[in-house]
């Protein structure tokens, strides 16, 4: 074994003793050690640990202080003057070298509490080893140079799927660590320790110090680390995409004096392509259909990952690779859809919604009440036109489908239109203001900058608003009395657009169901004072009676999700801001360009100051 002996190692030095390319690759061969023979004794995994760890702290520090955009300062390259080690080619590339003795024992080890603390510092050198990411900008561009991470994509792909199958497994199967899983015995001769072997030591002392902590500490993040790094770093895997740049000649001009042209593309993600081609272990389409896959399957039990993305929904980190395995993998989308208990992944927690007690809330109901609080609270706060647009066509999608709507989500549906026309109202004023002014002056310092692009914001807002109502009176009234009950509760919300000329159409259906029920309850004889019991009985009787005569028949919205053109430019940096906020890494805030960070950072505990 070629021994690297570290005499404080410095990044002002590495550019002369190359201690870092050393040290990678004695972390490579110490992790070939651990996967390559049977009966690993403990000493092995020791020296890994100890190997991964102080691999980490030195990359990260010469990473977050690099200097140039090619990360010259690693000199990831042995001295051409300095002896080769055996075992190891002066042309052998160490990023790659490393990546794959890395992942090789991800993808092929299982956890177990001799393997536990290995997973999880390789993990942690994982994320440090593509935090390159983070000294770039939020949209990929050719000259980003990421050493590790695109090493980490041109792996072989039977490694690949190795890697992906066991990274959710462990999401899955959610290992937990035991103290007493840390009890190595560090090598000796003789009887005597040596100062490798006290060394050894005290490097496992660092090592283990975080895990103190995690074991007291509540909370699931907290207290399994390795299923949150695992997540992490398969998110940060698949989102990654690396541009590259070609050069073509431009076809339309055949003169000789043309010049080429330059284009950009994204190469093909292996992890990527992985994960979306996963099928279930319990059912495999090729035995059905006779179809050949090219290159091998990444199997995975949809039911257990099913189960627990339900159970841990709460999480941000789920909530994304749940978005990932439905918009990517048509076999899980499709074994979702078919699932009975789709609830799990929509009801799995319900006492988190404070403004009201839900009792006995059915599924439909609930999910309108979540899409009218989250309009309200981007109108009041994000004011972002994206998120409010999809959150309306998912309501205009359920609208005609709606099955007993709860009486609360009845009300806030009402209480959205009334919102949206009083915001609609007022900028009809302003701009109305606005324009009689009539001398280039501005009345009021709130003014929109384009106000008539606000104003026909909202006027699409308010339209599929009626039209989410129409829907459900249209085709769904006699199954609805509480959306019945609600109009004419607050009927007098609409009375202002009754004769409006862009709204009126969409009235029209809306007041001739108020004509029928209003008809109705002047008809009904009551003693005493009219109850909500009361109405709502009415309503109830006479939608068995209810005919639709006289209802204008509009065509159904359907609206179908479609991701942005360059959806990296949002999932790259929310991914690793959701992996720097879950983990003990702290990286320094002044280094980061892939996203706006808060000064000062917390501080890490996972990296002592050891130089």
């Amino acid at each position: 074994m070629w021994l690297v002996t570290l005499k404080c190692p410095s990044a002002q030095n590495n550019c002369y003793t190359r201690h870092l390319s050393k040290i990678l690759i004695h972390l490579a061969w110490c992790l070939q050690e651990c996967f390559s023979t049977s009966g690993v004794p403990p000493s092995s995994y020791m020296k890994a640990i100890n190997a991964t760890y102080i691999s980490s702290v030195f990359l990260k520090y010469l990473i977050e202080n690099a200097k140039t955009d090619t990360f010259e300062e690693l000199y990831l390259s042995l001295d051409q003057s300095e002896a080769v080690p055996s075992n190891f080619s002066q042309d052998e590339n160490i990023g790659s070298l490393v990546m794959r003795s890395a992942l090789s024992f991800i993808g092929k080890v299982d956890v177990s509490p001799k393997t536990y603390l290995l997973h999880h510092e390789l993990l942690n050198f994982m994320l440090v080893a593509m935090s390159t990411q983070l000294l770039s900008g939020p949209s990929p561009e050719p000259k980003d140079f990421h050493p590790f991470i695109d090493a980490a994509m041109v792996q072989e792909t039977s490694l690949v799927g190795l890697v992906v199958r066991k990274l959710l497994f462990n999401y899955i199967s959610r290992p937990r660590f035991t103290s007493n899983a840390a009890s190595y015995d560090t090598f000796s001769e003789g009887n005597q320790p040596g100062v490798l072997q006290r060394v050894s030591s005290a490097a496992a002392s660092f090592v283990l110090l975080p895990f103190s902590f995690f074991v007291s500490s509540s909370g699931e993040a907290t207290r399994n680390p390795l299923v949150y790094n695992s997540l992490h770093v398969l998110l940060i895997l698949i989102h990654y995409r690396k541009c590259v740049l070609e050069t073509v000649k431009d076809r339309s001009d055949d003169s000789a004096s043309s010049l080429p042209k330059e284009n950009s593309y994204f190469s093909e993600n292996p992890y990527c392509k992985a994960l979306e081609n996963a099928k279930d272990v319990d059912f495999d389409r090729i035995d059905i259909e006779g179809n050949a896959h090219s290159g091998p399957l990444v199997r995975l039990p949809f039911a257990s990952l099913f189960d627990t993305l339900g159970m841990y929904l709460a999480d941000e980190t789920a909530v994304l690779l749940l978005y990932s395995l439905v918009h990517g993998n048509s076999d899980f989308l499709e074994y979702v859809l078919v699932r009975t208990d789709l609830d799990t992944l929509i009801l799995p927690s319900v006492p988190w919604y404070q403004e009201r007690l839900l009792h006995q809330t059915s599924l439909g109901s609930l999910m309108v009440i979540i899409l009218i609080r989250t309009v309200k609270y981007n109108l009041s706060k994000l004011r972002d036109v994206y998120l409010h647009t999809n959150c309306l066509a998912t309501l205009a999608n359920m609208a005609p489908h709606v099955h007993r709507l709860s009486a609360y989500a009845s009300q806030r549906l009402v209480s959205l239109f009334d919102m949206l026309s009083r915001k609609y109202s007022k900028l009809a004023e302003l701009k109305s203001n606005k324009i009689q002014i009539g001398n280039g002056e501005s009345r009021g310092d709130n003014l929109p900058e384009d106000m008539s692009t606000e104003l026909h914001i909202y006027t699409d807002f308010l339209r599929i608003v009626l039209e989410i109502l129409n829907a459900i009176l249209t085709y769904a009234l006699p199954r609805n009395p509480e959306v019945v009950y609600a109009i004419m509760h607050r009927q007098e919300v609409f009375q202002p657009y009754k004769n409006h000329p862009r709204f009126n159409e969409l009235l029209e259906n809306i007041f001739n169901v108020l004509d029928f029920f209003n008809s109705r309850m002047d008809a009904q004889r009551t003693d005493g004072e009219w109850s909500v019991e009361k109405v709502l009985q009415v309503i109830i009787i006479n939608c068995r009676s209810w005919r639709g005569e006289g209802m204008k028949m509009f065509t159904q919205l359907h609206f179908t999700y479609e991701q942005e053109s360059h959806p990296e430019e949002f999932f790259i940096p929310y991914v690793w801001q959701l992996a720097l906020s879950r983990s003990v890494i702290s990286f320094d805030p002044s280094s980061i360009n892939l996203f706006p960070v808060d000064q000062p950072a917390e501080v890490s505990i996972l990296f002592p100051q050891i130089f």
